[in-house]
């Protein structure tokens, strides 16, 4: 069964969010990005995971619950559950999230798998940040520090 994707506007500016058809969540869009080829569209599970990040954006949330359907390597998963550890705001270094998968030098590997995190917001790359400063964000660095303002980090 395919999926749709539905965008709208957010305190951020446009956010698009695709299901896979099944009732999971399979891609959040930031602003500027490129969409995949989708019928437009809205679902129970997509108004849910707007709702929520609504909420997010608002400062109101600080968790989501919105079920995930996310394709990628194995190694790639792995980062993606370790990024879901980080506490609202707090960050962890791409070392220390390099170690937490069990690959205490692949945290180069890290920052690949942050960007190409299909679900942002939902799983939280923007607390991944370089030891010496922010890293890279696929939204761009000025919405990673406006993400972290949301939730009272200082980068």
């Amino acid at each position: 069964m395919a999926g749709v994707i539905h965008t709208y506007m957010t305190l951020i500016g446009k956010v698009s969010i695709s299901d896979d058809g099944e009732g999971s969540i399979d891609g959040v869009y930031l602003p500027n990005s490129n969409l995949p080829f989708r019928e437009c569209g809205e679902s129970p599970v997509i108004a849910e995971a707007a709702r929520q990040i609504d909420e997010y954006l608002a400062g109101k949330r600080k968790e989501f619950d919105i079920p995930l359907r996310v394709a990628g390597t194995d190694f790639q998963r792995s980062v993606w559950d370790e990024l879901g550890k980080i506490p609202y705001g707090r960050t962890a270094t791409y070392r220390e999230v390099a170690a937490g998968v069990g690959r205490p030098n692949a945290y180069r590997a890290v920052g690949g798998a942050c960007g190409a995190n299909p679900v942002p917001l939902f799983i939280p790359c923007h607390r991944a940040v370089a030891s010496d400063g922010l890293g890279g964000f696929g939204g761009g660095l000025a919405l990673k520090r406006r993400l972290m303002d949301i939730e009272g980090m200082r980068p």
